[in-house]
Parts: C-alpha cells; sequence; structure tokens
C-alpha cells in the first residue's frame, strides 16, 4: 500500500469511526428521527453536487428507484435511526463495534436464503466467533451489563446493512454512475425519514448538537462517499477493506478520549473477537475471477453505511 494510500485509509477510517461521536453529541439536541433526517439530506445534497459536476445522471427509470427506495430504507433510513435510538442508553464506542458485526449478519442472511453456500468450518467458526464477542461485550449475565433494548437496536442496525447490501448487490449494481445512485438513495432515504417526523417531538438544539449533525452529514455521510471511491480505483476493494477493521478502534478511542466513556477489559476484548471472528470469515472467501468486478461495482455503492462497503467488500 502506498503512502497516499495509507493517509486516505487513515482519513477514511477517522471519519467513518468518528460517525459515531458526532451522532453521540448531535443527540444532546435532536431527537433519532430529527438526526437522521437531517444526515440523510446533508449527504444527498453532498452528493447530487457532487454527481452534477462530475456529469452523472440521477437514474430515470421508475424500477431503479424502486429498487433505490428499498436500498434507501434498509441500508439509511432505518440503521441511521436505529443507530441514533441506540445510543441513547449505549456508549458511541461500543455502537461502532457492534455496526462491525454487519458481516457477520449477511452470512447469516446468505445461509438463511440460500445465497451462500459455502459453510466450510472455518466461516462458522468465524460466525460464532464473531457472535461470542458481541456477547462478550453486552455480558447479560452481568447486572451491570450493557445489554438493553439500544443494544438490540444496534444489532437490528448491523442486520438491516446486512439486508440492504445483499439487495443491493443483486438489484443495483451497473445502474447508474456511483455519485448519482448513491445520492438518489440518500434522497430516498431522506424522504423515508422525515415521515417518521410528527413522532419526534421538538428539537432542543444547542451549539454542540448542530455543528455534530453538520459533520456527521457532509463529511461522515456525504464527503466519505467519495474519499472510499477513490481509494476503491486507485488501490482495490482491498485496501478500502481495511477500513473495516480500522473503523471500531477508532470509535472506541474517541468515546474513551473524547467522551470519557469508560474502556474496559471486556469491551476491548470483545472487541478483537468480533474483529477476529469477522477476518475469518472474511479470509475464507475464495472469489471466481468474473466476481471481482461485480463485487468492485458493489462496493462503490454500498458506503453510506458506517462502514458499510468497507466491510462488505464483495456484497455479502
Amino acid at each position: 500500500m502506498t503512502s497516499r494510500a495509507v493517509v486516505r485509509t487513515g482519513a477514511l477510517a477517522l471519519l467513518w469511526g468518528s460517525c459515531f461521536l458526532w451522532i453521540e453529541l448531535a443527540l444532546t439536541g435532536l431527537a433519532p428521527v430529527q438526526l437522521t433526517v437531517i444526515r440523510c439530506a446533508l449527504g444527498a445534497a453532498v452528493l447530487l453536487v457532487l454527481a452534477r459536476v462530475s456529469g452523472q445522471r440521477l437514474p430515470r427509470d421508475p424500477r431503479t428507484w424502486g429498487h433505490l427506495a428499498v436500498a434507501a430504507l434498509f441500508c439509511n433510513a432505518v440503521p441511521f435511526a436505529l443507530f441514533a435510538i441506540g445510543q441513547q442508553s449505549v456508549d458511541s464506542g461500543v455502537a461502532g463495534v457492534i455496526n462491525a458485526t454487519t458481516p457477520l449478519w449477511s452470512l447469516v442472511i446468505g445461509f438463511a436464503l440460500g445465497l451462500d453456500r459455502d459453510l466450510r468450518p472455518v466461516r462458522l467458526g468465524g460466525l460464532a466467533l464473531g457472535f461470542a464477542g458481541v456477547v462478550l461485550i453486552f455480558a447479560p449475565w452481568q447486572q451491570n451489563g450493557l445489554m438493553s433494548l439500544g443494544a438490540l437496536a444496534l444489532l437490528g442496525a448491523a442486520a438491516s446493512y446486512a439486508i440492504a447490501f445483499l439487495y443491493m448487490g443483486r438489484h443495483l449494481v451497473g445502474k447508474g454512475g456511483p455519485m448519482a445512485i448513491s445520492a438518489a438513495q440518500l434522497t430516498a432515504a431522506t424522504a423515508w425519514s422525515a415521515l417518521a417526523l410528527p413522532t419526534s417531538g421538538p428539537a432542543h438544539l444547542n451549539v454542540t448538537a448542530v455543528v455534530a449533525v453538520v459533520v456527521l452529514g457532509v463529511f461522515g455521510t456525504g464527503a466519505t462517499f467519495v474519499l472510499n471511491y477513490r481509494i476503491i480505483e486507485d488501490e482495490g476493494p482491498t485496501a478500502a477493506a481495511t477500513v473495516g477493521y480500522l473503523l471500531p478502534v477508532v470509535s472506541v478511542a474517541l468515546g474513551a478520549i473524547v467522551l470519557g466513556e469508560p474502556l474496559t477489559v471486556r469491551i476491548v476484548v470483545g472487541m478483537a473477537v468480533v474483529l477476529a471472528g469477522v477476518a475469518m470469515t472474511r479470509l475464507a472467501v475464495s472469489k471466481r475471477p468474473q466476481e471481482v468486478s461485480g463485487s468492485h461495482r458493489s462496493t462503490v455503492m454500498s458506503t453510506q453505511g458506517e462502514r458499510g462497503g468497507g466491510y462488505s467488500v464483495d456484497g455479502r
């Protein structure tokens, strides 16, 4: 990996890994639904401008927009809201680690739907190890464990990403320019999220919340797409996948340093176990040469989740 790639990868890991910090800060003045709407709208605005500048047009086919609406629901509107809901009771660092379980959920869903028939022991072992790490982090057997409705919301968000990536890999690959497709998807996600605004109550804005949601939307949701896209184009999907392993480390570190969140041995070990499990499921995947180009495109289109594309390089 070149020095430029290292800098880009580090910057992307910092931007995506810090999303959980910005969510935590934005929640000081915004309800989860309000945060989600603003985040999607700002991300969409950034990508709409960039798509226009690069000459990419929004899709015109109604069927493509239908697929985008489904992808927007499961890749943006639902998980963004669930992460915000979950972080009302769970630390931002833990949220970043749970986000890393997306490939595990992809594997479970792929097995359940018959889309993935690779049942080699190393993959099943990685799956079991990864979820064992989640159990270790939440420690439901302890009175002071972290298991709560917020924890379930975080797990639901990670599973939602997995559903979205599987769907996008089947229905949106090659449907248009990546920036235009992602801009359209975030536009649809804004509309989905806005439907829930009447349930959110009044906002209690403060400077911290405003700055946090702007950074989250413009940089954490919009600009990161471009950076991830450049890494994939210049260095390949493998380099982009590295971000997936750095993101939870960044989120835990920022949570501890900036927010003073407790950094316990259980959380650190649980994070290591989760990432080891994910690595086992990824290393065991053998790609056929003809799959690589499709995987490459799928990665580019799956970048709007916190680390979405970084984790699921081949759309699994």
